[in-house]
């Protein structure tokens, strides 16, 4: 799949998040990536064929009074391009797991640890 199909298919996974949830992100910038850089992977801890996603930032529940009055660059999301691809069989099992993972990782961005992500994707899916 090229790069351009699979940012399409990201952004047909953002555009269908609830617009609530769309309406409260600020500030976040979803890049794809082929693969996870050794910064990524030393951080959370994993080997680079198993990480899908990673969100990288000051997640809302963590930001103070103090927060955007001096210039802060954005929160970054990133999708594993090749990783997403190696763990499906079709475009849209490709799509599926896109928008799991960039649902997972806006959790993270709201503050949310995994048992209150998987517990908000049951109400998403």
């Amino acid at each position: 799949m090229t790069r351009e199909q699979f940012e399409e298919i990201a952004q047909r996974a953002f555009d269908r998040l609830p617009l609530t949830f769309k309406q409260r992100i600020d500030n976040v910038q979803i890049v794809i990536e082929d693969l996870p850089s050794d910064d990524a992977l030393a951080s959370v801890g994993a080997r680079r064929r198993e990480l899908l996603g990673l969100y990288q930032g000051v997640p809302l529940t963590h930001r103070g009074t103090s927060y955007g009055m001096y210039p802060t660059g954005p929160d970054k999301i990133s999708l594993y391009q090749k990783n997403i691809e190696r763990v499906c069989r079709s475009e849209e099992e490709i799509e599926h797991r896109i928008t799991e993972v960039l649902f997972h990782e806006l959790g993270h961005y709201f503050g949310m640890n995994e048992e209150e992500i998987r517990e908000a994707m049951k109400d998403f899916e």
